[in-house]
């Protein structure tokens, strides 16, 4: 079992290299965001506690985080776990790093998703997505079919997210900058560390993954 996070700024292609993962090595990833939605709507002590901070309009605790993926820890994941979105800060590394120790668990890989950031802006603001399974095209580099069928599964269902401007980026590369980019030289000085080019063909990063887990 290989429990590893991926790392990089919005849009570096951490979601799309996670899918990979899950097809090729059976891994679980575990999104905040996916997994918030489903504790909101599970009816469990955690997922009412879930309910009323966002009912609220609050911001989920960390604590509560950390004990959503407690829960998902310590289920069956032959393959191991892909972390996604979290930690974003140094205390949630912190946490993180207590809760592995306390169930038992190890983390194997840090995986640093290195892009430039021009080139990083001029990729995100021609992207769109299949709504349907979350195949990523691109305009220059992996238009969407001509036939306006999604080639990973025939939906029509293309979708561009309203935050993929260039100031609308600018915004959350600042926020990553300030917030997460520290975690690189956290994991860095534990000796987790490892990088890969970001702004590569996704079956070249996916390469460069797998040589690291392998």
């Amino acid at each position: 079992m290989t429990n590893i996070i991926l790392l990089g700024p919005p849009g570096a292609g951490k979601g799309t290299q996670a899918r990979k993962l899950v097809e090729q090595r059976y891994m679980i990833q575990l999104s905040t965001g996916d997994m918030l939605r489903e504790a909101k709507t599970s009816g469990t002590e955690m997922g009412k506690k879930v309910a009323a901070v966002m009912d609220a309009g609050n911001l989920v605790t960390d604590e509560i985080v950390i004990g959503l993926i407690e829960e998902k820890l310590t289920g069956d994941a032959k393959g191991g776990f892909i972390f996604d979105g979290f930690p974003r800060t140094l205390p949630q590394a912190d946490a993180l790093t207590k809760l592995m120790d306390k169930i038992g668990a190890s983390l194997d890989a840090v995986i640093e998703m290195r892009v430039d950031d021009e080139a990083l802006v001029a990729r995100i603001t021609a992207r769109s997505t299949c709504g349907d399974c979350g195949e990523v095209y691109n305009d220059a580099t992996k238009p969407q079919p001509a036939d306006g069928k999604c080639s990973n599964c025939g939906s029509s269902n293309f979708q561009r997210r309203a935050d993929d401007n260039e100031d609308s980026l600018k915004t959350r590369l600042m926020a990553y900058y300030k917030q997460t980019s520290p975690l690189i030289g956290y994991y860095y000085a534990k000796d987790q560390l490892s990088s890969v080019n970001g702004l590569g063909e996704i079956g070249d990063v996916a390469g460069e993954i797998n040589a690291i887990l392998d």
